[in-house]
């Protein structure tokens, strides 16, 4: 199986619009490079729960400034509270990534690393789908980097610039979890991962290749790197039936270019047969509700494996902020059945890595 990112037309016009990711998912256009200074989001009306408790951090740096294996330069003493930016130096090359942190969030902190869709960022990945009022309502600090180009190298020939020049995302964003840990002491039970195309791919990527993410929460993507060695993880898949550019049957998508050829599999269910693999998990149970269809199987160590279907949804990021722009290029509208950041959180907050999991020590 192999993907490439396709570029759709109308970069110049500032909508944030690709094959995987942006294009349909909402949102303002592509994320800055420099800081944003303006306020959060408000609280929903029906807010995510609070983060529930735990033990320390186990495999986390301690909270403080200095220099890492990886040659990075000083970090600040500390994250302030709100919106903030910082760099990053992995492999010779600084990244960006920006953050949110909520005022009183308590230590260890549990962190959401957000990786955005293809031809987005960190920024508008933050705004569009609301991150930040859920970090308030859940009180955890939550991370948006940018990829390399706006796209990340999440394997199998995906995607775009970040594959093509083979840049090394998983020093990178391991490094930026190791970076936040040497200045805000994090609960190593307590970290996850989501990401939508481009960035779910990723996000997959990172449960397969590290032992970092108790929880993978990801939305309209699929697995593109082999997984059956990885340490077990919660995982949470949101897609729709309808979605054209990672088709949730597995078949070759529909590219944006006709020079650029589709992303073509694994299918969705297979993506969550494999995972069931990987956590030993029992056969999954299935319930549906209007248009969503969910699928939950219950694993050891209190693990769940689960895939949330919608149907007759897109290539989107449901609940999302709408991108009338990206519309009229063809993008698929947020769905409204579900708010998907509401529901990875809730699902995160559920699934802290077990105390006793060895892959922990």
């Amino acid at each position: 199986m192999r993907a490439t990112l396709v570029v759709v037309a109308a970069l110049a016009t500032g909508i944030t619009a690709c094959a995987p990711g942006g294009l349909g998912s909402g949102g303002p256009g592509p994320a800055p490079t420099s800081p944003i200074h303006s306020s959060g989001d408000a609280p929903s009306a029906t807010p995510p729960p609070a983060a529930p408790t735990s033990t320390g951090p186990a495999g986390v740096p301690s909270a403080g400034p200095g220099p890492s294996d990886t040659g990075t330069a000083p970090a600040p003493a500390e994250i302030p509270v709100g919106r903030s930016t910082q760099t990053v130096l992995t492999g010779g090359t600084s990244r960006i990534v920006h953050i949110y942190r909520p005022a009183g969030v308590t230590e260890p902190a549990p962190l959401v690393v957000m990786l955005h869709g293809g031809y987005g960022g960190g920024v508008q990945a933050e705004q569009a789908y609301h991150w930040d009022a859920a970090a308030d309502a859940g009180r955890f600090l939550a991370v948006f980097p940018d990829g390399s180009n706006r796209s990340w190298n999440a394997g199998g020939g995906c995607c775009g610039p970040a594959a093509r020049s083979g840049v090394d995302d998983v020093a990178f964003l391991t490094e930026t979890v190791a970076s936040l840990g040497r200045q805000i002491t994090l609960d190593s039970d307590r970290i996850f991962v989501s990401g939508i195309s481009n960035g779910g791919a990723m996000a997959y990527r990172m449960a397969c290749e590290t032992d970092l993410f108790a929880a993978v929460g990801v939305d309209a993507t699929t697995m593109l790197v082999d997984c059956a060695d990885a340490t077990p993880a919660s995982v949470l898949h949101i897609h729709g039936t309808d979605d054209p550019v990672i088709r949730y049957d597995g078949e070759p998508g529909q590219p944006y270019s006709p020079n650029s050829p589709p992303i073509d599999g694994p299918s969705v269910p297979d993506v969550s047969a494999t995972w069931r693999a990987v956590d030993g998990c029992a056969e999954p149970q299935t319930s549906t509700a209007g248009v969503v269809t969910t699928s939950t199987a219950s694993c050891p160590a209190g693990r769940t494996v689960e895939l949330v279907t919608i149907a007759g949804a897109g290539h989107q990021w449901p609940g999302a902020t709408p991108n009338p722009a990206a519309q009229a290029l063809g993008g698929s509208p947020p769905s409204t059945a579900l708010d998907a950041t509401d529901t990875i959180w809730r699902f995160f907050a559920e699934h802290s890595r077990p105390h006793a999991d060895p892959s922990s020590d």
